[in-house]
């Protein structure tokens, strides 16, 4: 008879430990922190989140799902790179910034304002080491002269030859620290590739470099999805080496931060699957869906590699995992083919990377955190990268200063099994700067079409979806509905009036945002 009972009370028992776990979790030893952040994966590319219509298998970042938590409703702030990397940082809204469309261009200045609140900043603060490895892309205080500008961008579409004045100029600034980065966003130590597709052609350590650039890359390297603008590279430089080099540091440092006794934070923004598809020759062919597909592939062994860096640390049952993608697939990496072979990279969703409907911002979104978070759980409650920093604070039981995490909230009680709306709210937006509002089911755009790359609009000035039963943004119900469109315009319209969407004193923000622009005059007909 207790050969019977003993598997129901084995299960009793560990069910009672998690539940004790769960409700006390600021008792517990600070956590340590990982965050993974993917470049340009799309909601659908995640075997875990699209059974029926994907074909990539990605058994890492699905045991991560195994272990914790799936969000199925989880938001970038863009529908592109950088403003999705300021809101997750910081906890606001990336265009109460002067990044009101596209990204931080080359050789930009930071977009983080070095007195602003991070979550690094944050955990800093609470006795955290803290690092960041990968793709950076907020803009850096690059040592190079205005005047010189025009000899650290050349054309792509022929090999160049560095002249000696090239080479002077290069020395010159690739010699000196480089302010504004991660280091001075709370950091204590970065090591990566800024935008691997674009120049400098090197990784680099901290503040500075590694290696001077004194070389173009060969013309080779710019065909097929690969790098994207010419510039400074060291000798010899090539692309495929750069995802497993991180990888590797990564795991250097969770190993040697495991023999610390403070808790550490790593952010890692992985350079994938974003172009360059700079596949290594292992994962070449591997998916029978092209270079994208085989990326995507290579990525989820890196992830592999950091959840089992943890594992050998000893410190993986002491760590909360966020796996999240700062928006979703590049529409121009052969997706067309890709679903022609039967894989949706967005899924049930509407558009891609760049777009404004959610294929752009709706991404994979997956919380590992053994003791608090119940395994093989998934959520349907609406969360927001700009989330973590609140969430950061709460798990500490830290208060975030008025003048920052503007719009950042706790998902706390959601990793703790408790299924409640803790955010009403959410705001994302297409690179050319359109933006929308959610509201529970609803979501007002304020203009027609992706506000990205895809086409396709229709006769009205803008877009009313109810996502409970119409996820694919297929049935317009903007005419139907002026009630609602017009409480979420007010809405809107104080969310930006406000500086912030959290219920604590206005702030401002740090330019005007003519978030009308979009609509025509009347509101009848688009611009």
């Amino acid at each position: 008879m207790l050969t019977f009972y003993r598997p129901l009370l084995l299960t009793g028992l560990v069910l009672f430990c998690w539940s004790c776990a769960v409700l006390a979790p600021a008792d517990q030893q600070k956590p340590n922190i990982v965050v993974i952040y993917a470049d340009d994966l799309g909601y659908g590319d995640v075997a875990c989140y699209n059974a029926e219509r994907g074909k990539i298998p990605t058994p890492h970042i699905d045991r991560l799902a195994a272990e914790g938590m799936r969000f199925t409703d989880g938001h970038s702030s863009s529908g592109v790179c950088s403003p999705s990397r300021y809101t997750l940082l910081t906890g606001r809204y990336h265009w109460r910034t002067r990044l009101q469309s596209g990204i931080v261009g080359l050789w930009g200045k930071p977009l983080i304002d070095p007195n602003r609140l991070t979550v690094a900043g944050l955990l800093k603060q609470h006795g955290y080491r803290t690092a960041c490895i990968g793709k950076w892309h907020l803009g850096w205080d690059w040592p190079i002269d205005a005047r010189d500008q025009s000899l650290f961008r050349e054309p792509r579409d022929k090999d160049l030859q560095a002249t000696d004045e090239h080479r002077t100029k290069w020395q010159a600034a690739f010699s000196r620290p480089i302010g504004g980065g991660p280091t001075a966003c709370g950091f204590d130590s970065y090591f990566g590739t800024d935008v691997p597709n674009w120049p400098p052609y090197c990784f680099i350590e901290d503040d500075r470099t590694v290696g001077i650039p004194s070389e173009f890359l060969p013309a080779r390297l710019f065909r097929n999805n690969q790098a994207s603008l010419q510039g400074p590279a060291l000798e010899g430089w090539t692309l495929e080496p750069i995802l497993p080099a991180l990888g590797e540091r990564a795991g250097e440092f969770i190993t040697q931060a495991a023999k610390h006794p403070e808790p550490f934070f790593l952010y890692m923004p992985l350079t994938s699957p974003h172009t360059p598809l700079a596949v290594n020759q292992t994962w070449k062919g591997r998916s029978g869906l092209g270079g994208y597909a085989d990326f995507v592939m290579e990525t989820d062994a890196v992830v592999g590699r950091v959840l089992d860096a943890l594992q050998a640390s000893g410190k993986a049952n002491d760590t909360l995992v966020l796996f999240t993608s700062d928006n979703g697939c590049a529409p121009y990496i052969g997706v067309a083919e890709m679903e022609a072979k039967g894989h949706f990279p967005s899924g049930p969703l509407r558009g891609y990377k760049s777009d404004v409907w959610e294929g752009g911002h709706r991404v994979p979104f997956i919380v590992r955190w053994p003791g608090v978070v119940r395994p093989s759980t998934s959520c349907g409650q609406l969360v927001h990268q700009a989330d973590l920093l609140a969430t950061c604070a709460e798990i500490l039981g830290a208060k975030v200063p008025a003048d920052a995490g503007e719009d950042s909230l706790t998902i706390l009680p959601l990793l703790q099994g408790n299924d409640q709306t803790v955010r009403e709210v959410a705001i994302s937006q297409s690179s050319r700067g359109l933006l929308a509002i959610r509201k529970g089911p609803w979501k007002l755009i304020f203009g027609p079409g992706s506000g990205g790359w895809s086409k396709g609009h229709d006769e009205h000035a803008a877009q009313l979806y109810n996502l409970s039963d119409d996820l694919a943004e297929s049935n317009n119900l903007y005419a139907d509905k002026a009630d609602l469109v017009a409480e979420l315009t007010s809405l809107m319209e104080r969310q930006v009036r406000d500086g912030r969407s959290t219920p604590e004193a206005a702030q401002q923000n740090d330019v005007p945002v003519n978030w009308t622009r979009f609509l025509s005059a009347d509101s009848s007909q688009p611009k």
